[in-house]
């Protein structure tokens, strides 16, 4: 059965309330902000999307791979049951995805498919 379109698109959430990417999405210019969602929503159109927007990063995380002019940026995501759930955004200031950004991400991950298994 071929999913909805588009995906809904969630926020992950501490459980102190906190929603990580966007608070981060808030610290960029509105230009910026502009490139991301819109990247973001050609996700949610047309997952599953390859190179160059999209790369699997591994574990069931992804990166949508924004281009800012100046700057790269990264928002790392996952598919869970048919929702992108964005768990990290970043700046990218080396070749590789650092792998504290890959942990962090693989952490919420996990701490978000808890939480939604005891809804």
């Amino acid at each position: 059965m071929k999913a909805a379109r588009p995906l809904n698109t969630v926020f992950y959430r501490t459980a102190a309330g906190r929603e990580p990417v966007r608070e981060w999405l808030r610290h960029l210019t509105k230009d910026e902000k502009k490139v991301i969602g819109a990247d973001i929503l050609t996700v949610q159109y047309a997952w599953p999307v390859g190179k160059p927007l999209v790369d699997n990063l591994n574990a069931g995380i992804w990166e949508v791979r924004s281009n800012l002019g100046n700057r790269i940026a990264r928002t790392l995501f996952a598919v869970i049951d048919q929702e992108i759930v964005l768990l990290h955004g970043f700046i990218k200031k080396t070749r590789a995805t650092p792998k504290a950004d890959l942990e962090l991400a693989k952490k919420r991950k996990h701490e978000y498919q808890k939480q939604y298994e005891t809804k």
